[in-house]
């Protein structure tokens, strides 16, 4: 015997179809969300530390930039929130580092103790896994990871604040707290009006902060994989050895690069002793992995500086973790693409392993978006807030690569350019392929193929 849905039970599938988020629209829309609630909570008079409140656009960049963890203000974050408007940034880093779709199976698993295939699929859209398994403990580790790490660089602040500079215990566990999950989320917020200037020569807080900056960039499947089996080089995967590789290369290159250029600029590393320019040329290459403190006056900085350092910050930090930019793997992958056609091979093989043809296409989709975003972006601020080229092409790479730095012009554009700031770090969190598949309305199956031709090229 076989049984019908009746036509009302249809309807109400049907509906409930309808309006059921694909997985990159989840994560979208989850973003838009506490992007939302951040700006309406910011907009609180008790959120400013002046008589009134926010505006909306100050709220809404504030918290836009804390959610897809960039670092870039427009308001002094020191002196401009009070103690509720910081720890409401400070938690809207810890969610936007986190992932929001992440953080809601974390409450899924606390309250109810399992997750809906729903939960799992988003989950496993935003942390970029391939498998389906074990959505539970990618979850649980993500999670643990990120607290322990933060833990430890709170504990380093800690110990440096009240022991090196005579602040409270208050105060140190606070100003350790914020900079710590700030740093390991590659936010870039400070609680000092200059950045962490004062600090440019310091190494007990440079390089803690270095190190968070570090791991958040490379990625949660990296960190979990070298937790398993750091020992084991040869079972790492693609992705982790890419990762590695790529990171090493572009934090040792920037670090020569920013260090040689700025060396006698006496407005930036010239005061310095040749060790506190070694330190400030490493903690700027680091900053180019999309974190955004810095230790020098950024404005003060040579163009060629900021020439290298818009390259690495637009190719920015590894998949899947709290750092952005189009990613190490994107560049790498590009790059030996380029190597195989140069040498007339067929096939891209990387680490003995031959390269998916799939990736091939979604690399070029994502680098030429990339630059179609921060070249329309830099063009809209020129033209609306006559910026300089040099400067305009600095701020919107800053913010499309979810950086932070800035040349020291992010409060004085207009505000349809800091709505132009605000959309491209909603993209540059997002990234390119998540915000276009969520766009789309549905996946096209084409059931041909047309014939074959080729065009000239170069």
């Amino acid at each position: 015997m076989s049984f019908r849905s009746s036509p009302s039970r249809q309807r109400r599938t049907a509906r409930h179809q309808r309006f059921r988020l694909h997985p990159a629209q989840a994560v979208v829309v989850g973003f838009a969300l506490t992007i939302a609630a951040g700006t309406a909570l910011l907009v609180l008079p008790i959120a400013k530390a002046g008589p009134g409140g926010a505006n909306f656009v100050e709220a809404l960049f504030t918290a836009t930039s804390a959610v897809c963890v960039t670092g870039l203000t427009v308001v002094d974050t020191a002196v401009f929130w009070s103690p509720f408007g910081q720890v409401v940034i400070m938690l809207l880093i810890q969610l936007g580092g986190l992932g929001i779709m992440i953080f809601a199976s974390l409450i899924g698993l606390v309250i109810a103790r399992k997750l809906s295939v729903r939960s799992r699929l988003n989950t496993v859209t935003e942390a970029k896994q391939i498998g389906f398994d074990d959505v539970r403990g990618l979850v649980r580790g993500i999670v643990k990871i990120s607290l322990l790490i933060e833990a430890a660089v709170f504990l380093m602040l800690l110990l440096r604040f009240t022991l090196g500079y005579g602040y409270t215990f208050g105060e140190g566990v606070w100003f350790g707290l914020f900079h710590a999950v700030s740093s390991f989320n590659n936010a870039g917020f400070a609680l000092y009006s200059d950045s962490l200037m004062g600090f440019v020569d310091d190494p007990f807080i440079c390089l803690p902060l270095c190190a968070a900056i570090i791991l958040g960039g490379l990625g949660f499947p990296v960190i979990m994989q070298l937790k398993k089996e750091f020992r084991k080089p040869l079972h790492w995967s693609m992705n982790t050895k890419i990762v590695l590789w790529g990171t090493g290369v572009l934090l040792v290159g920037g670090w020569a690069y920013i260090t040689a250029l700025e060396w006698n600029n006496p407005d930036t590393f010239g005061p310095l002793t040749p060790w506190g320019k070694i330190l400030a040329g490493f903690f700027h290459s680091v900053q180019t992995r999309t974190a955004g403190f810095n230790s020098v006056d950024i404005g003060m900085m040579h163009d060629e500086t900021w020439l290298g350092m818009d390259v690495l910050m637009f190719i920015g930090a590894g998949p899947a973790g709290t750092g952005g930019g189009i990613k190490v793997t994107t560049f790498a992958v590009l790059f030996f693409i380029m190597v195989t056609e140069l040498r007339g091979e067929g096939a891209v093989n990387i680490f003995g392993k031959r390269l998916s043809r799939a990736v091939h296409r979604q690399a070029i989709t994502v680098v030429l978006i990339a630059v179609g975003a921060v070249v329309a972006g830099a063009a809209l601020l020129m033209v609306i807030s006559g910026e300089p080229m040099d400067q305009s092409l600095f701020e919107t790479v800053s913010a499309f690569a979810t950086v932070g730095l800035s040349t020291g012009i992010t409060n004085e554009i207009s505000t349809f350019g800091q709505i132009v700031l605000i959309v491209l770090m909603f993209l540059g969190r997002l990234g390119p392929l998540t915000l276009g598949s969520a766009i789309a309305l549905r996946e096209r199956h084409i059931l041909y193929e047309l014939p074959k031709e080729r065009p000239a090229i170069g």
